[in-house]
């Protein structure tokens, strides 16, 4: 694991609808620092249009992210902890339509139930997919209806812990004698039955939760 420069967390208090909506909608995103490592496609691989939902879940004892960790089966991604949503599709009017369709394909969660908040820069993936990040707020009460094929388990984080970079961590690994660093935000919560469980959320999902820290601590 290497090293990551300490920098503060952004305090529970400052996360609420308003305030993360002022954040996001000014745009510029700061520079890029060090600990920061992006994959960009190469020029012959034309990148595949996606995009996904942050749901930001306003529960009474704080604002929650849901996640999603997909079906062991899938051909893309399978097993791995991530946010709903997925390939761009024909007839999705823009990326926000794209993320609330999908969102609702896989959890059932209703696209009325989403007020828009902003969107975060595009991502790129070595799996072909470049992602658009697309925040969305709910106000609970919350029924699911996830779809088993796609998807093994729903669960929320605290917002406020995924925003502490002191839970943050930085990988390196070696393949093929190319270098590739990855994020990861381990999360120690509890599983569906009810016993201690960790979470290892990394790669792209846990890159733009670093980045939406980045936006929202700058």
């Amino acid at each position: 694991m290497l090293s990551l420069t300490l920098v503060s967390p952004v305090p529970s208090a400052n996360l609420t609808q308003g305030w993360i909506l002022e954040r996001l909608s000014r745009g510029a995103l700061p520079a890029l620092d060090e600990d920061f490592a992006l994959y960009r496609h190469p020029p012959e691989k034309e990148p595949i249009p996606a995009a996904v939902l942050v749901p930001l879940i306003n529960q009474p004892h704080g604002v929650t992210v849901m996640l999603t960790q997909r079906s062991p089966h899938l051909y893309d991604h399978a097993g791995q902890i991530s946010f709903p949503g997925g390939r761009v599709d024909p007839g999705d009017a823009d990326r926000v339509a794209t993320a609330l369709r999908e969102a609702e394909e896989e959890t059932g969660l209703p696209q009325a139930s989403v007020a828009i908040i902003g969107t975060l820069p595009e991502f790129d993936i070595q799996t072909g997919f470049r992602v658009t990040p697309v925040g969305g707020w709910i106000e609970p009460p919350l029924t699911l209806d996830p779809d088993p094929f796609e998807v093994a388990e729903v669960f929320e984080v605290p917002l406020a812990w995924l925003m502490n970079p002191a839970n943050h961590q930085r990988h390196a690994i070696e393949t093929g004698g190319v270098r590739r660093e990855f994020f990861s935000l381990p999360w120690p919560g509890t599983g569906g039955d009810g016993r201690p469980r960790r979470y290892f959320i990394w790669g792209a999902t846990a890159a733009m939760l670093r980045n939406l820290y980045r936006f929202l601590s700058a």
